[in-house]
């Protein structure tokens, strides 16, 4: 006879779960202690949950299974709500395990009491709190499967005195959903796309991450229709390498020649991507939506046509219906812009840059204090990182670089919050793949204003002796937001981070850790660091005055960063 959480555990480790990560708590003891005598589960102690939900969202971004966090009563579940939202909006399958109060005292505002129910119930597709043990099996497959279904965050709540209690002698077993089945577009619509792809004179691909499994089938489409394909960032994994068609990424981390494919085309033909950006998309042009989910179908620009489906499937359905479009002027001027444009940003990834004549002219202008430029870092990475290492990155100008310098080639991995658009997500992030697979690199893009966030977890790192490399972009800014209020004609304020040495700190923490400050020393420590079997922070003294220029800046753009700048040297004479 099991308890509630014994049962609990079994059933996750037979669905394949094999970590936990949270932090332990009075409410959690019965989950914990049934954890350590299973055995089959490894629980993952972190220092904040916040950590612990971004760990369990990476796993189950990467191995597409279930990925499970907990939190004891009250601000501890509360601390997980960030790295949920995360999962939720990656549409990762993530469980919550959470603790609560005991039964007795519940609705009596006792010490520590929240309504967790009602604090998820916007992150989580359910959210159960178990109240008797009767509720067993059900509540616990309910939750499960919503998440597994959906694919989002369940939560699971469970007083501590449930947790231990004994199941009724011959309780089912939990039963948790298949993988569900491929859906096809209709007929109808596989015709009305033929026919409008037929009689276009220039199509443009906008592929997401919902096309991942169709790689194949995206690049004959693009053959086919000799059409430019626009990346989606969670995209450039598996379709960015190795493929002629893709000209890099439209919206903030842009370039010139997608918003020119976006404005030439015909036909705008968007497949598994959900890009969230409305005043990026073109007007004036037909518009056909390929998503799995139908909710997703006219969210960000006016569509149509409407197919709903798995983007491999309906796109061998609808490849024999379409003619070879006979002239490839669209797909060839798309690619010289992209050429040229990428030639220029090599120029700046140069380690020598600042060394030659108009690198010289531009540092007294963007650079005088000579430190490395983010765009050598980030390409310094890409030359030596294996070629099947995971990225995670953090947002803002680390995600930037990232994109526009780190090719995904061979089966590297790509994740970040690349939807709620979250700090602190790349080290904790790294930690969830870390813990997956010890022999693979894992490498982190991580702001210095991220990683202070949730700097205790780089101890996480070293008790658990995860190999993990952590590049810290280290501006002494949120450069992000800097480049924001620029563009808007505010001077900078507030963005202005005074960060002590950071490698002296993860020293300090256990960590093996190197500070760098010229650009002659970067190459050797990147190596270095990248060839440690060990977790190591690579501390990168970079230039806060890197300008990230958006695909087709307006005049407005570039009148407020001239306002702005003035405005900062104003201020810097008071």
């Amino acid at each position: 006879m099991s308890t509630v959480a014994e049962s609990i555990v079994d059933a996750l480790a037979q669905q394949g779960v094999t970590h936990i990560f949270g932090v332990v708590g009075d409410a959690l003891n019965p989950l914990t202690d049934a954890i350590r005598r299973d055995g089959r589960i490894e629980w993952v102690g972190v220092r904040h949950e916040e950590t612990a939900a971004f760990a369990a969202g990476a796993q189950a971004q990467l191995t597409g299974n279930l990925g499970v966090c907990a939190g004891t009563v009250g601000p501890g579940s509360i601390h997980l709500l960030n790295g949920l939202y995360d999962a939720k909006k990656s549409h990762a399958p993530v469980l919550a395990i959470c603790g609560q109060v005991p039964t007795a005292e519940l609705g009596s505002d006792y010490f520590q009491e929240v309504d967790n129910d009602a604090l998820f119930r916007d992150v989580a597709e359910v959210a159960t709190t178990i109240t008797s043990v009767g509720q067993m099996p059900r509540a616990l497959e309910r939750t499960v499967n919503a998440a597994i279904a959906r694919p989002g965050v369940a939560v699971l709540t469970i007083p501590g005195d449930i947790g231990g209690s004994k199941l009724p002698h011959g309780s089912a077993a939990p039963r948790f959903l298949p993988v569900a089945p491929t859906s096809i577009p209709g007929r109808v619509e596989l015709r009305t796309t033929a026919d409008a792809l037929n009689g276009a004179k220039a199509v443009t691909l906008l592929v997401g991450i919902g096309a991942r499994n169709a790689r194949d089938e995206i690049l004959q489409l693009a053959e086919q229709l000799s059409a430019p394909m626009l990346l989606t960032l969670k995209a450039k994994e598996g379709l960015e390498h190795d493929n002629p068609y893709q000209i890099g990424q439209t919206g903030l981390i842009g370039n010139p020649a997608a918003a020119l494919a976006l404005q030439t085309c015909d036909v705008l033909f968007m497949v598994g991507t959900d890009f969230p950006y409305s005043d990026f998309y073109p007007t004036g042009k037909t518009v056909i939506q390929l998503d799995a989910h139908g909710e997703h179908i006219g969210r960000r620009t006016d569509v149509d046509i409407a197919l709903v489906g798995d983007s491999a499937a309906a796109l061998r359905e609808l490849r024999p219906l379409l003619d070879k479009q006979s002239s490839d002027g669209h797909l060839s001027h798309a690619q010289k812009e992209y050429q040229v444009w990428k030639d220029l940003q090599l120029r700046l990834a140069d380690p020598a840059h600042d060394r030659k004549f108009l690198g010289r002219v531009r540092k007294h202008l963007d650079n005088p204090d000579e430190l490395i430029r983010p765009e050598v870092v980030a390409a310094a990475i890409d030359r030596h990182a294996d070629d099947d290492a995971i990225f995670t990155s953090d947002t803002g100008m680390s995600t930037v670089w990232l994109s526009r310098f780190v090719g995904m080639r061979g089966t590297r991995r790509l994740i970040g919050s690349f939807n709620l658009g979250s700090m602190a997500n790349a080290m904790p992030q790294a930690l969830g793949a870390q813990m997956l697979d010890r022999d693979r690199q894992v490498v982190a893009f991580c702001g210095d204003g991220g990683l202070m966030m949730l700097l205790g977890d780089l101890r996480t790192a070293v008790t658990y002796d995860l190999p993990v490399t952590l590049v810290v972009f280290d501006n002494g800014r949120l450069g992000m937001v800097k480049l924001e209020q620029e563009q808007g004609g505010l001077p900078e304020f507030g963005t202005v981070l005074d960060n002590p040495d950071i490698a002296a700190v993860a020293q300090a923490i256990g960590l093996e850790a190197h500070r760098v400050t010229k650009p002659e020393d970067l190459e050797a420590a990147v190596q270095q660091a990248l060839a440690s079997r060990k977790p190591v922070l690579l501390d990168v003294l970079t230039n806060p005055e890197e300008i990230s220029v958006p695909p087709k800046p307006t005049v407005d753009q570039a009148w407020g960063f001239a306002i702005a700048k003035v405005k900062e040297s104003l201020a810097s004479r008071e």
